[in-house]
């Protein structure tokens, strides 16, 4: 069951702007992934639902965390399904993410008071994810629905759309500025953050430091003090 309330992390993800996504199929890597972003000042973490048996890894995260980092806010991500959603809840999950708009999984969701974000890309989409409840919505994949200026587009007409890019934000100065400009409430950032190369060498460090920077950057986009 969720240890954190819906509205606390509607606030906590619009607060940060950033959510780190990532899978992990081993634990302990895993920890050090969700230890580094934590550290870097996201507590709002994407576990999304790729591997065989994940729900397992998820659930030894999630108890991992509540006497480790207790901060740490899990959700899973790449949900389709009610079924699945329900499952993750049942570990633990504060919120659920998926790559599309599915009725059911809203229902469910907002049975036990979850966050849910759908994927949606176009602007009936969001309307009826609106409809279900979701305060947070998913563009995906953000690069190829019309990045930036398809924001600015949906939020002419309905300024009150709380939009979270996920697909096709670098983890660049002037990618944070697009994007925050545009209007997003947040944005979730995968391969580009959690990268290969930095989990091959257990450079955990480097995950940490490029969370702080692209935090310090929204802050920036926003007109906030670092």
């Amino acid at each position: 069951m969720a240890r954190f309330q819906r509205l606390e992390v509607l606030n906590e993800i619009i607060r940060i702007g950033l959510v780190p996504v990532f899978y992990e199929g081993n634990l302990e890597i895993a920890k050090q992934i969700i230890s580094a972003c934590v550290q870097g000042g996201a507590r709002a973490i994407e576990f999304t639902n790729r591997g065989d048996n994940a729900y397992r890894i998820f659930s030894d995260l999630v108890q991992y965390f509540r006497n480790e980092v207790p901060e740490a806010i899990l959700g899973v991500g790449s949900v389709i399904d009610p079924g699945t959603a329900s499952i993750y809840i049942e570990s633990g999950a504060n919120f659920v993410v998926g790559p599309t708009l599915n009725p059911e999984v809203a229902h469910v969701c907002n049975r036990r008071k979850i966050s849910y974000s759908p994927g949606c890309g176009s602007a009936t989409e969001i309307m009826l994810a609106e409809e279900l409840g979701v305060e947070i919505v998913k563009i995906f994949p953000g690069d190829s629905v019309g990045g930036p200026n398809f924001v600015k587009s949906i939020r002419g007409p309905m300024p009150w759309t709380r939009i979270m890019p996920t697909g096709g934000v670098e983890t660049t100065h002037e990618s944070i500025d697009a994007w925050f400009n545009a209007g997003v409430a947040a944005v979730g950032i995968g391969s580009n953050l959690i990268r290969k190369d930095w989990l091959n060498a257990k450079d955990f460090a480097s995950i940490q430091q490029r969370t702080k920077d692209i935090i310090g950057w929204i802050r920036l986009a926003r007109g906030e003090k670092e």
